[in-house]
């Protein structure tokens, strides 16, 4: 397919970091053909990735020595719209339990920053110094600003296998 035409069903081929990670695609298929195309996929043993399909819902996922921290995850939904058309909808994501350990240092990092508000507010009423707790804060925001840039760096690094997960997710379609 054409980039241009991939443009205009929501997906973008080229190595560029994607903003969105979703996109739309209607194919002129049922839904039911497609998930079974798909779970004809499952049967074949691909050292570099697998499929988990759950009803409708189907999961890409790399595996073995291609497996890396950032490597991601596709997440496809079968909709039917018809007797003979299906809406694709799909979901790159990061891998779930490093997008678990960021939420978790997000909420941590919000946590204390809140907390030592908190406290130097108390402390500015009652007239205490309340410097130090300023400086925790703006040692917070700064985490907050490191851990965006480290998710973007992340998400770079999983590019090529993002690429590679839609186009393994384009030959199974075209099957």
């Amino acid at each position: 397919l054409s980039d241009s035409h991939l443009r205009a069903q929501g997906m973008n081929s080229s190595n560029e970091i994607r903003l969105r990670l979703r996109f739309y695609k209607d194919v002129a298929e049922n839904a039911d053909v497609l998930r079974q195309k798909f779970a004809h996929q499952t049967t074949i043993k691909n050292p570099d990735y697998f499929l988990k399909i759950r009803g409708y819902h189907i999961w890409f996922n790399i595996k073995g020595a291609k497996k890396t921290y950032y490597s991601p995850h596709l997440h496809i939904e079968l909709e039917p719209k018809g007797e003979s058309e299906t809406h694709i909808r799909g979901l790159f994501g990061p891998d779930p339990t490093l997008w678990t350990f960021f939420m978790f240092l997000h909420f941590i990092v919000a946590g204390l920053f809140l907390i030592f508000g908190g406290i130097a507010y108390s402390n500015y009423v009652l007239k205490n110094p309340y410097q130090s707790n300023l400086v925790v804060m703006g040692l917070m925001v700064v985490i907050w600003v490191l851990l965006y840039f480290i998710a973007k760096q992340i998400r770079y690094s999983g590019n090529d296998q993002m690429n590679e997960l839609e186009q393994l997710f384009e030959e199974i379609i075209a099957s």
